[in-house]
């Protein structure tokens, strides 16, 4: 049987789904184990800060670019096999680099074409299962399982092997996912075929859409959101360990959070029907407020596990709404661009939240959890006043 035959042979979703797995695999463990590799090679943290900043900011100024160029192209594959072949290939380097502007240099490469594609997956993948009737939270929940497969697994191989183990562990997985990328299916609806946001008052290009505070509305409050769960991955652990809990639960408290945003995702179709998108959002920004206020008093470890069973709530679903609403709301012409301006929101909110939050916790200790309830608020806010100027037009996910 040749490859070509073989891929007829496999669903679009089946293949999408594959190439979601292996996205998330080299970031996973990296984030296990970079910073300690970077310090074995004599790296200072200062300049570990810098090396995992620096591709946030070029990824910031990349997206909307690369958005729109894949908007333009025949098909939105094209740029994801692109930026996935490049964040393979680029990272062979780290084997030759033991310094700090090297290795600087070629992480930010890495980083930048995965970075700048992801917007453009969701968007593509969205608007495919729309059109065939899939699920669209099914398949990106199998990128969280690929992150937390290496997120855990990087840890056991270095134990193994030493941590000479991680660059080879690292480009192998950034080829997987190149090679992966090359059997992706085509994503674009065919010109003919109308999609759900051609029968809705939508504007045709980017800065038109923007300006309608009802839309840009919802992104920005769950952008805030998303920045209060930046500062979960960076912060808890340090706040919990002070606070006298162990490593060995420390590790299964931050999986868990993980394994429920997947869990989320695997069912939410179940009853997101009912539910509109922006609903939806809100729901995740008042459990969130809820969940970062029990966080400031310094809970005990079994209220602990019942609030990062809550993540599934305050990321994943609130994540799935905003995709839904972007892709209820703008054409296939803008999809990829609008994806993109929502990454950026939630970066930028990512690195006020960062640099706030950590000045914070050195005044506050874990009460500056508050803060995150505040902002939070702040988010739901946003998307509370979104409803007022703009009702959905139905109760179900497809309504905005």
């Amino acid at each position: 049987m040749s490859l070509t035959e073989a891929r007829s042979r496999l669903t679009p979703e089946f293949r999408t789904t594959a190439f979601y797995f292996t996205f998330y695999m080299g970031p996973g463990a990296a984030v296990m184990f970079l910073p300690i590799w970077l310090s074995e090679k004599g790296i200072t943290t200062e300049q570990i800060g810098i090396i995992n900043a620096v591709p946030v900011f070029m990824i910031l100024a990349l997206n909307l670019i690369v958005g729109r160029i894949a908007d333009r192209a025949s098909d939105w594959r094209q740029a994801i096999v692109i930026g996935a072949l490049i964040a393979g290939i680029v990272p062979i380097g780290l084997f030759f680099v033991n310094e700090f502007w090297g290795i600087l240099l070629l992480w930010t490469l890495a980083a930048m074409p995965a970075g700048a594609v992801g917007p453009v997956l969701d968007a593509a993948t969205m608007r495919m299962t729309r059109r065939n009737g899939s699920d669209f939270g099914t398949i990106r929940a199998w990128g969280t399982v690929g992150f937390m497969l290496f997120n855990g697994f990087t840890g056991f191989l270095v134990v193994w092997f030493g941590s000479d183990i991680f660059v080879p562990l690292f480009v192998g997985l950034t080829l997987l996912r190149a090679v992966v990328a090359l059997q992706l299916p085509a994503f674009r609806a065919p010109p003919e075929q109308a999609t759900v946001a051609t029968i809705r008052p939508v504007a045709g290009k980017l800065r038109e859409i923007v300006t309608k505070p009802w839309f840009i509305l919802p992104l920005i409050g769950f952008a805030i959101i998303f920045g209060t769960h930046v500062i979960l991955n960076a912060f808890a652990a340090l706040i919990w360990k002070e606070q006298g809990i162990s490593e060995d639960i420390i590790g299964p408290l931050i999986a868990l959070g993980a394994a429920a945003e997947a869990g989320m995702m695997f069912v939410w179709r179940r009853f997101g029907g009912r539910v509109s998108a922006r609903h939806m959002i809100l729901i995740s920004a008042l459990v969130s407020v809820l969940r970062w206020a029990a966080m400031a008093f310094s809970p005990p470890v079994w209220v602990l596990v019942l609030l990062q069973l809550t993540h599934g709530v305050t990321y994943a679903l609130g994540y799935l709404g905003c995709v839904h609403f972007i892709a209820n709301w703008t054409s296939e012409d803008i999809a990829a661009e609008t994806q993109s301006l929502f990454t950026v929101l939630q970066q930028i909110a990512s690195v006020l939240a960062l640099v706030g939050f950590g000045w914070l916790v050195g005044l506050y200790g874990p009460q500056a959890f508050l803060f995150a309830a505040l902002a939070a608020a702040i988010g739901a806010l946003c998307i509370w006043l979104s409803l007022k100027m703009m009702q959905p037009k139905e109760d179900a996910i497809t309504a905005g």
